[in-house]
């Protein structure tokens, strides 16, 4: 037990340069208090104390703001990061080494007895916010973005944003780089406002420029079938947009 408290100590060193010393940790994070009461509170539960076990984690609920059902299994070097409206369901699973940040949900989504809850692999971190229902599967590794919504299995290493949850994929990130570029010459900033957030200046704005990055690929692409078949092309200067600043406040 004592090993296993200094992990618990020495994980939060490692994830929380806010951290300043052991005392400061034994004393001020809620969630570690969370974790060694669920400790307990799970070994009574698992030793059919079943009553005294939820007494005690409702002891724990209302000292820390972290609400830990004493089934839920729980690893090694667990961290929940600031811990304010973290809720974690009755036959939620946890592997080693995960984060969790405030208001984050592992909860089910049927009234039926049995396996309920979302199961998380290892060195899992999931975000602020962030809801996890069913009884689903989260793989080692996986990032769970702020706020989002995750109702399906996410693959190990993953990383999943948005509301359903959807996995982020590298050329999606590669088309975002593009975007901005095109956004920076007029003015626009392209991840003040996400495609994923509901503003529909923005959604518009958005949608343009990924016209216009398509457009400038095709344009590229018969450039370069024309050079092949030995077509000569001249290209007339585009005009510089560097200079052309996006003023929406005045609708221009």
């Amino acid at each position: 037990m004592l090993d296993r408290i200094k992990e618990d100590i020495y994980c939060i060193f490692a994830r929380d340069p806010a951290a300043q010393s052991v005392f400061e940790i034994v004393t001020a994070y809620p969630g570690f208090h969370a974790i060694l009461i669920h400790r307990l509170s799970h070994q009574l539960w698992n030793r059919r104390f079943r009553w005294l076990g939820r007494f005690i984690s409702h002891l724990a609920r209302w000292l820390t703001g972290i609400e830990i059902h004493p089934g839920a299994v729980i690893g090694r070097r667990f961290f929940i990061d600031h811990g304010m409206g973290v809720v974690i369901g009755e036959t939620a699973v946890i592997g080693d080494d995960c984060t969790l940040y405030h208001g984050v949900t592992l909860g089910g989504i049927s009234w039926k007895k049995g396996k309920r809850h979302p199961t998380l692999g290892n060195n899992v971190v999931v975000g602020a916010g962030a809801k996890i229902l069913g009884p689903i599967e989260v793989g080692d590794g996986a990032r769970i973005g702020s706020n989002s919504v995750v109702l399906k299995n996410v693959p190990a290493g993953a990383t999943v944003i948005g509301i359903p949850g959807h996995i982020i994929n590298p050329d999606r990130k590669a088309q975002e780089a593009q975007r901005q570029a095109i956004a920076s010459k007029i003015g626009f900033d392209a991840y003040g406002q996400t495609p994923d957030m509901p503003d529909p200046v923005a959604h518009a704005i958005n949608h343009m420029l990924n016209h216009i990055q398509l457009l400038d690929e095709q344009i590229a692409c018969l450039k370069l079938v024309l050079q092949q078949n030995g077509i000569d092309f001249k290209q007339k200067p585009l005009p510089d947009i560097s200079n052309c600043q996006l003023d929406l406040g005045n609708g221009t």
